[in-house]
């Protein structure tokens, strides 16, 4: 089965803007036309972009994306290079969480001392 870029849009959840903008990129050299040079996507196609928004949005640059994108369409014979990828992308989303729940605990806390602020004057007025 075959989706035009609109129902693609609607699958993923990404604008048909951003469809054309990664296929622009090189992103999706695995989408095929038709002979009036429509996208065709398939469900195949889905897994792809799938992968493409967890790296982009997990913070690896697209021009990263594309050289791993790239490698997946020479095959197996990067499969070394492609884990390479992925392992250092990892250890870079696992300090990204390691800043955020430093974040999160500081905002923890002023939340805390805003509620114990707001307890002291409540009991003051009493």
């Amino acid at each position: 089965m075959t989706y035009t870029i609109a129902k693609a849009a609607q699958i993923t959840g990404l604008s048909v803007h951003t469809l054309r903008y990664y296929d622009k990129e090189g992103l999706m050299p695995y989408i095929e036309r038709d002979a009036s040079g429509i996208r065709k996507f398939k469900d195949s196609d889905f897994n792809w972009l799938r992968i493409i928004t967890c790296l982009k949005d997990s913070g690896m640059p697209l021009k990263q994306i594309k050289k791993y994108i790239d490698l997946g369409m020479l095959g197996p014979s990067t499969t070394f290079d492609r884990l390479d990828i992925m392992k250092n992308h990892r250890e870079s989303v696992l300090e990204k969480i390691e800043l955020l729940h430093l974040h999160l605990q500081t905002i923890d806390n002023k939340i805390e001392a805003y509620e114990d602020r707001i307890k002291k004057e409540a009991i003051q007025t009493i």
